[in-house]
């Protein structure tokens, strides 16, 4: 590759940004620019090539109503950010990336050579579209040409500096727009389903390389002492673990929160507590788990007792078994805290957890952590 193809593909893989792409029509070379220096599996969480039209329909979850298009780029590039959610590392900005392109062919194409490339971060969405010339060059000097623009698209997600040495003409110049989002249509984008998680970073422990993320859920309204202290303990169970809490904007049988809510929430983790804090659109566990792969969940014993209890899963013990081994094939752990049921303090060991599901429940000493406190009291002597 050219000296500076290298120089901008080790820039991206120094920005701590993490990518999934998803590419069809073009593009190819990039890919091996990308992979073939090291540093790639930092950078590259997955590539997935939605050729067929069957491919990309599964991948969108619709059939575009045009296959190369700026509408096509930038839901491919959307679909690849909410993957790169799932994906990333914890604390690592995430990026999707979207193109899609119709080069010159083994048959000359009545319509014109061109392709979209679309970023998508967390507040923005870029998209540049590129048309070729006809008849100027070959199927692989085009795939190169759109190999530099997709490389371009990459490091300006990933804010490193990348100056393109391509030998477009005058009429191929790239049209390009960008549209920012502020903090209410971010969080409108979760609540709408749009979007899986924002996730706000209010931690100094970015820094840090972390194996999985330690979460615990729940309304926080108001966050108190408890909520602080048992993610205290539970992350100092788990030393490679990235500690957040998680809101849920969508509850299982209320209606959402409002966005004035969630930021409201939100404050008490930037002004109190300077820690992580997720809002995600799922209130059920298993949804979590799909979300959150890996990761290490901090739950009280009355909320324990709810998981492993058929009568939430409609009365069918088998249902409720295979829904939990689903999440524990995705790495899915619980640690459980103490917590006063009808009156009773109860931890783990006083809950009768199925024998296939008892390693993923992990028990958290009442020596290391007991505090008889709510939310819910906090707000009965605040009053109306």
């Amino acid at each position: 590759m050219a000296s500076w193809v290298r120089a901008v593909v080790e820039a991206i893989h120094s920005s701590r940004a993490q990518a999934v792409i998803y590419l069809a029509g073009g593009a190819s070379q990039a890919l091996g620019w990308l992979l073939s220096v090291p540093g790639a599996s930092g950078t590259v969480l997955e590539v997935v090539v939605p050729y067929s039209m069957a491919s990309m329909a599964q991948l969108l979850g619709k059939m575009p109503l045009q296959f190369t298009s700026k509408q096509a780029a930038e839901d491919m590039a959307l679909a690849a950010f909410n993957r790169a959610l799932k994906l990333s590392g914890p604390g690592l900005q995430v990026m999707g990336v979207g193109f899609t392109g119709s080069l010159a062919s083994s048959r000359p194409k009545h319509g014109e050579h061109r392709f979209y490339v679309s970023t998508r971060t967390q507040n923005c969405l870029r998209t540049s579209h590129v048309t070729l010339s006809k008849g100027l060059r070959s199927r692989e000097e085009e795939d190169k040409v759109s190999s530099y623009f997709l490389l371009k698209a990459i490091a300006d997600g990933c804010k490193v500096p990348a100056t393109i040495q391509s030998d477009v003409q005058e009429p191929e110049l790239p049209k390009e727009s960008v549209e920012q989002f502020d903090e209410d249509q971010e969080l409108q984008q979760v609540i709408d389903g749009q979007v899986c998680m924002k996730v706000y970073h209010f931690s100094d422990s970015m820094d840090k390389n972390f194996n999985r993320k330690i979460i615990l859920p729940g309304s926080f309204n108001p966050l108190h002492d408890g909520h602080l202290r048992l993610l205290e303990v539970a992350s100092s169970m788990c030393d490679d673990g990235l500690p957040c809490f998680e809101i849920s904007a969508i509850n299982a049988d209320k209606p959402p929160l409002s966005i004035a809510e969630i930021k409201r929430r939100v404050e008490q983790f930037r002004k109190d507590a300077g820690k992580n804090v997720i809002i995600s659109n799922q209130p059920y566990f298993y949804k979590k788990a799909e979300l959150f792969p890996g990761s290490a969940f901090v739950i009280g014993a009355d909320t324990a007792a709810r998981l492993v209890n058929p009568k939430y899963y409609g009365g069918d013990y088998n249902r409720m078994l295979e829904i939990l081994l689903e999440c524990k094939n995705t790495g899915t752990t619980f640690l459980v805290g103490g917590r006063n049921i009808e009156g009773v303090f109860k931890v783990l060991e006083d809950l009768d957890i199925p024998v296939e599901l008892r390693e993923m429940f992990i028990s958290i000493p009442e020596e290391k952590f007991r505090m008889d406190i709510s939310s819910t009291d906090i707000r009965k002597k605040q009053g109306p």
